[in-house]
Formats: structure tokens, sequence, C-alpha cells
């Protein structure tokens, strides 16, 4: 029985976010956990939070396989190209499919095949396909095209992550919630065997809010009028889950938190 562990990190908030996973460290981590592919959330990292190619750059070089997106990939259209020319780089397939780029890839870990989705929820977010009959049919079109899957459900409603967890329960190696930068105490495998976090945190700055300068956050909720999202600085760290898939079923045999 093969088996492969597949690191999976959350949202990377700025170029804090980035550094802090630049110059080995990502490597690093990925040698003491023992992961063959790393699997990072991209959709913020870039300045002012969306995707750009310089941070998409960046986290390829620091050791992502795979970025993910959300809701704010698409926010920087300097990334349209990038998109449509880097197939490991994806954005939420349930957006339109003329949206630039895809919402999925096939990557190779250790010549294993592995599907990852990006999704984004719909409750309390953009009104988009619903994320449940998008990851059929993903499923179904690609049938026979990969030995694992990993889905990143990018949403705010926890009930709609576990849901579509349980949903494709089975079905899948592994559903890891993104979106709310705060890591759940819930990784677990799943009676079908879909390992399952609610979310994977954060990799950038805990020294404001949600990686955040905690004063743009006190004026958004006591002032009420727009302000621009400075990232905060220092005390960084990463926050994410470790799968470890049996490459024969394509399911996990466990699922735990990890932060460093």
């Amino acid at each position: 029985m093969a088996k492969i562990k597949i690191l999976a990190l959350g949202d990377v908030v700025g170029a804090c976010g980035v550094q802090y996973l630049s110059g080995g460290k990502l490597r690093r981590m990925r040698d003491t956990l023992g992961a063959q592919m790393v699997i990072v959330n991209g959709e913020n990292s870039a300045v002012g939070n969306a995707l750009s190619p310089d941070s998409a750059e960046a986290l390829f070089e620091a050791g992502a396989d795979v970025i993910t997106g959300g809701n704010h990939t698409l926010k920087k259209k300097q990334v349209y190209d990038y998109l449509d020319n880097h197939n490991m780089a994806i954005r939420p397939a349930n957006y339109p499919a003329d949206a630039p780029g895809d919402g999925y890839c096939i990557a190779d870990c250790m010549g294993w095949r592995v599907l990852v989705i990006n999704l984004l929820g719909t409750t309390f977010m953009d009104s988009l396909d619903s994320p449940f009959k998008v990851a059929d049919s993903i499923l179904q079109r690609n049938a026979g095209r990969y030995d694992v899957c990993l889905v990143d459900i990018h949403a705010e409603a926890t009930s709609e992550k576990l849901c579509l967890a349980r949903y494709l329960d089975g079905r899948v190696g592994a559903v890891f919630g993104t979106h709310t930068h705060v890591q759940t105490a819930d990784a677990c495998v799943l009676k079908g065997g879909t390992g399952y976090i609610t979310d994977l945190g954060m990799t950038g700055s805990g020294a404001g809010v949600l990686g955040v300068k905690t004063e743009c956050i006190i004026h958004k909720f006591t002032v009420r009028t727009p302000v621009y999202f400075e990232p905060a600085e220092g005390e960084a760290a990463a926050h994410g889950a470790l799968f470890t898939l049996d490459t024969s079923t394509g399911l996990c045999t466990e699922a735990v938190a990890v932060s460093f």
C-alpha cells in the first residue's frame, strides 16, 4: 500500500506571509513533515490582497506545487494571463467558464496523479454555480485521469464546508476549507475515508486581525467608512493540515492540523 503525504496551507496574506514561506522555510518544513506535495492558498498573497504574477512566482519558488484561490483571486487584471499560462495556479471552478485560468489541475506527486479542485462557497459569498454540482462534474469529467483528489472549498459558512465534505466523503481524498483565516480544531477522517478540516487557517502575521493591521479593522467596525486594508507585520506563522493518502484507494488514512 503506497502512501503519500500532502501539506495544505491556509491563505497566505501579503508580503509577510510570502516572505515567511520563502528562504527555504517551507522546504524545510516539507522535509520535516515528510510531505511529497504542497498546496498553498494564495488569493491574499499580493499587495492589497488578490493574487499577482509576482506573488504566485514567489510561492512556487518557496516550494508550493499548486496554488489555489478564492473570491479575491481575479481582483488584479495582471494575473489573468498568468492564470491562462500556468495550470498549477488555479481559481475557483464555479466561476463562469470564460473566466481566466481553470478551476482544477492534475499535478504529479512521486508519479501519482493528484487532482486538485478549487471551489467557492455561495453562502454569504458571490452568487456562482453550485460547488456541489461543479465538483460532481469535474470528478465525472476526469474519471480515470487521477489517483488522488483534494478539494479546497473557499467559503464563509462552516456548514457549507462540512456539508460539501460529507457530500464528497468516500469520493475524494480530502476536503479542506479556506477563507476565514482561523485554523479550526476539527481535522479528522470522515466515515467514508475523506480527510477534512473546516479551515486551514492563515499564513502571515498574527499581530493584527486576520492578517490586517488592527487599526484598519477597528476603523471598519467603528467608523464604518471604507478603509484600505494594510497587511499586518511581524509575528508570522503558517497554518494548515497534513493529509496522508492511500494511493490504492485514493482515500485518507490520517489528517492532522499543523502550524509552524
